[in-house]
C-alpha cells in the first residue's frame, strides 16, 4: 500500500511537471546604433525561469515590438528621428523561424520622428505606428510574405497641453485596433486625448469616428491603454499625473467613470506611469510606475468597471517602462530600463497580488516584452 501511494505521488508530481510549457519571449531594447537589439528568451511557465537563447537580432532602437496573429512575423519600430530629411524613424519586419530566431524581411520609413509603438489589426493585414516626436500615426499594409508596404496613410495630430516641457505639441504614444478591427484608438500624451477612428476599405484606410475624441484631464498625458474582453471598458494609464482613467461605453458614446491614482497616498517623489494590462480573466488591472519603481495592482469590478487598489509592489529594479503577463497568466515580467534587467513575479491566482520570484535576468536597456504564445 505504501509503495502504491508513493507511486501515485510520483505520478502526480511527474504530471505537474509535464504541464510546464516553454514560451518564446522577445525583448526590445534601446541600443547605441545598429547592433544586437532584439533578444530572444525561453520562459518556463511553471517555475518562472528565463533562459537567454543567444540568438539576438540586429536592430536600431527597437523600443516596441508586436507579433502577427499567425505567429509567423514580428514587427519592430526603430525609434529614431534622423533616417531621412523628413525626420523619420523606421519599421522592420522579421520572419520568426522555428527556433525563434528572427530573419529580417524588409525595412521602411515611418515618415514621422521617433516611433515608439506599433500594433496590428486582428487579421494581421494592417499596421499602425505611433510617432512620438512627430505627433502622428503612420499606416501600412502587410503583404502576403509578411513584408511591410510603403506608407499608405499618415494622420497628423494637432494641439498642445498645459505641461510646458512635455506638451508643447502632439505626442502620439500608442494606437490599437479593437477586437473587430473596425475601430482604431490612439492615445496622444501631448494633447491629452484618446482619439477614435473608423477603419475603412476605401481610399483612406482611417477616418475620424462619430465620436472622434475622448478628452482626458488636462496635463494627464495618456500613454497606453487596454480593453476589457467584452469591449465595454477601456483602461488608460496617464503618464504625467500617475493615474488610470476608466472609460465605459454608454450606447454609442464613451464616458469617464473613474480616475484613480497609481501611487501610495504617502509617496511624494517624482513619478511617471508607463504600461498597463488587464489579466486574462478580467479580474485585475496592473500598471507600472517609473520613479516609485513599482507595479500597481488593482481589483476590477466587472459590472461597473471600477478599480480598487490592492497594493504597489517594488519591481526590484529601476524604471519599469514595460511589462507583460505570461501566456499561462501565472507570472508577470517587468522590463527595467535603467537597471538593465528583467524581473519575474508570481501572480496569486485568487488575489491577483504579486510575489517576487527572485529571478532577475541582465539585459541592456530592456523596454518591451512580447511573448510568442
Amino acid at each position: 500500500m505504501k509503495k502504491f501511494i508513493i507511486s501515485l505521488l510520483c505520478l502526480a508530481i511527474w504530471g505537474f511537471q509535464a504541464e510546464a510549457k516553454k514560451h518564446i519571449l522577445y525583448v526590445g531594447t534601446y541600443t547605441k546604433g545598429m547592433t544586437d537589439g532584439i533578444f530572444v528568451y525561453s520562459f518556463n511557465d511553471q517555475n518562472g525561469r528565463l533562459t537567454n537563447l543567444k540568438i539576438p537580432a540586429v536592430s536600431n532602437n527597437p523600443s516596441f515590438l508586436t507579433i502577427a496573429p499567425n505567429k509567423k512575423f514580428l514587427y519592430a519600430v526603430g525609434e529614431l528621428d534622423n533616417l531621412d530629411t523628413n525626420q523619420s524613424g523606421g519599421l522592420s519586419a522579421f520572419k520568426i523561424e522555428s527556433d525563434g530566431k528572427l530573419t529580417l524581411i524588409n525595412h521602411v520609413l515611418t515618415h514621422g520622428a521617433n516611433p515608439c509603438h506599433v500594433s496590428l489589426s486582428p487579421d494581421g493585414k494592417k499596421l499602425v505606428a505611433s510617432n512620438y516626436s512627430g505627433g502622428n500615426l503612420s499606416f501600412f499594409n502587410i503583404l502576403p510574405d509578411g513584408s511591410l508596404s510603403d506608407m499608405v496613410q499618415r494622420i497628423q495630430h494637432e494641439g498642445s497641453g498645459p505641461v510646458p516641457d512635455r506638451q508643447t505639441s502632439p505626442h502620439a504614444h500608442s494606437a490599437r485596433f479593437n477586437s473587430t478591427g473596425k475601430l482604431l484608438y490612439a492615445a496622444d500624451l501631448g494633447i491629452d486625448e484618446l482619439k477614435i477612428y473608423d477603419v475603412t476599405s476605401g481610399e483612406k484606410m482611417i477616418v475620424p469616428h462619430a465620436q472622434p475624441v475622448i478628452k482626458m484631464a488636462p496635463g494627464s498625458g495618456p500613454r497606453h491603454f487596454d480593453f476589457s474582453a467584452d469591449g465595454r471598458f477601456i483602461y488608460v494609464i496617464n503618464e504625467l499625473n500617475s493615474t488610470i482613467t476608466v472609460l465605459m461605453k454608454y450606447g454609442a458614446e464613451w464616458k469617464q467613470v473613474q480616475t484613480i491614482k497609481t501611487l501610495p497616498k504617502d509617496f511624494t517623489g517624482e513619478n511617471s506611469c508607463a504600461d498597463i494590462h488587464i489579466s486574462a480573466d478580467g479580474r485585475f488591472v496592473y500598471g507600472s510606475n517609473r520613479g516609485h519603481n513599482s507595479i500597481a495592482v488593482f481589483r476590477r469590478e466587472p459590472a461597473s468597471g471600477k478599480l480598487d487598489m490592492l497594493e504597489t509592489v517594488s519591481v526590484e529594479g529601476n524604471w519599469p517602462r514595460n511589462f507583460t503577463l505570461d501566456p499561462s497568466g501565472r507570472f508577470l515580467l517587468v522590463a527595467n530600463q535603467k537597471s538593465n534587467d528583467i524581473t519575474v513575479f508570481k501572480i496569486d491566482q485568487q488575489s491577483g497580488k504579486l510575489t517576487y520570484t527572485g529571478f532577475k535576468v541582465p539585459n541592456e536597456s530592456p523596454v518591451c516584452l512580447q511573448f510568442l504564445k
